[in-house]
Formats: structure tokens, C-alpha cells, sequence
């Protein structure tokens, strides 16, 4: 990863219940490096088929890779990815439901490139947690109004149950990585509102059956975007 990318926007994120605290870092630029590494062996864990694919960029739309970092090791890595001159990469197979959102007036934002290294201490707040930062970024910065992400169908009811995202086609096949995807959306709002829900409540992870207990709480949430700006 770039120098720029490591120090343009860093904090490290509260820990819970004598959790270590992650480093949360994030700035315009292309995936590479370790977090590329990252998303290449995780990707390649569940057979899928990857190109060394710069996700972000394209800085004249201000695309951002965020990274969790533990330690010296990358645990996490996202790619999001702004509305723009380029389109969204999800406009390969479903650009007519996109289009669909951008007539009406909506602001669209795409998170790709996910990654949560599983030998991780804490996958959950991993993935919780640089969530939370893509969503900081897409939604309370740039005032993003909706979230699209392509999503394997065997893993349609795990982001469905998880954070709360919706189905909406059937599985297309994806040429970029040799295996069928289906497009999933929620409304930025919806997130904004699990997360003053339940936020900072790691206690009723099991209760609340999402991970968004493990995101912030509404002052930590706070410090963070602060940082950012």
C-alpha cells in the first residue's frame, strides 16, 4: 500500500471488551499491496478467479480504500467506489437496475473489494468495523443515498442477515471473477439507522442477529468522522 494511503486519514478504533484496537486507515488510491494480497487469497479461497484490478483508481470521482489493521498485518480491506464519469463496476451485469436509481435521482455508491482475513482475532468487528468506515465515507461525507454491492449467491443471507442488504435480481454471471453475482442494495438511511440502534452494544450481538452491535457508538462515530475531514 501507498505511503499516501497508510497517512491520509488514520485513527484506531475503540476496543471492546479488552479487545486490541484496530488501526482504521483510508484515502484515495488503487488497491495494492498487502490489502490486494488480502482480497487475492481470500477471494481465491472461495474459487473465485481475480485480475490485479486497480478498484480505485479513479481519483476525479474520489474512490477510497479503506484498510483494518492489526498490528503489523492487514486484517480487512474495502473498496468504495463513487457514482461517476466511469460508472460503477457493477454496470457490467446490472446497469439497468442501476440506472434505473440514477433516474430517479439517486446518489449511488458500490463497496467491492472486501476482504477479512478469517485468521483474524476478530473477524466479526473486522468487517463490522471497515463497514462502518465505507459508510462513514459514502454516506455521512459524501451524502451517498444508497449502497449496491455484487455479492456470490451463496453468500446472498449472510449480508442479508448480517447488514441488513436486500436481493434484488437473480444470479448473472460475472466475468471479472468466473462466478455468478447477484445485485444487493440498502438505503444508506437504513444503515444509519441499525447503527443508532445498536452501535457501540457489542452485549447484544447475539440478540440483535446483525453485526452492527459491533459498529461504533454514536461519540466514537463522531471521532472518526472527525478524522476524516
Amino acid at each position: 500500500m501507498t505511503p499516501a494511503m497508510q497517512t491520509r486519514h488514520s485513527a484506531s478504533s475503540p476496543s471492546f471488551s479488552g479487545a486490541a484496537a484496530l488501526a482504521l486507515n483510508s484515502d484515495f488510491g488503487a488497491l495494492d499491496g498487502e490489502a490486494l494480497g488480502l482480497v487475492e487469497r481470500r477471494y481465491g479461497d472461495r474459487g473465485l478467479v481475480i485480475s490485479r484490478e486497480r478498484y480505485s483508481s479513479r481519483n476525479q470521482d474520489g474512490d477510497i480504500v479503506c484498510t483494518a489493521r492489526d498490528g503489523d498485518q492487514i486484517v480487512g480491506t474495502l473498496s468504495v467506489r463513487f457514482d461517476g464519469t466511469g460508472g460503477l463496476h457493477a454496470d457490467l451485469l446490472f446497469k439497468e437496475e442501476l440506472d434505473e436509481w440514477r433516474a430517479a435521482g439517486v446518489k449511488l455508491c458500490e463497496f467491492g473489494g472486501l476482504a477479512v482475513d478469517r485468521h483474524s482475532h476478530d473477524p466479526k468487528r473486522v468487517l463490522a468495523q471497515i463497514f462502518h468506515l465505507g459508510y462513514l465515507h459514502a454516506h455521512r461525507r459524501a451524502r451517498c443515498e444508497r449502497l449496491v454491492i455484487e455479492v456470490n449467491p451463496r453468500h446472498v443471507g449472510f449480508y442479508r442477515r448480517c447488514l441488513g442488504l436486500v436481493p434484488y435480481t437473480a444470479a448473472r454471471h460475472n466475468p471479472r471473477v468466473d462466478a455468478p453475482a447477484v445485485l444487493m442494495s440498502i438505503a444508506f438511511a437504513d444503515i444509519r439507522d441499525q447503527i443508532a440502534l445498536w452501535g457501540g452494544h457489542p452485549d447484544s450481538l447475539a440478540s440483535a442477529r446483525t453485526l452492527y452491535p459491533l459498529a461504533w457508538d454514536e461519540a466514537t462515530e463522531a471521532t472518526m468522522l472527525a478524522r476524516l475531514n
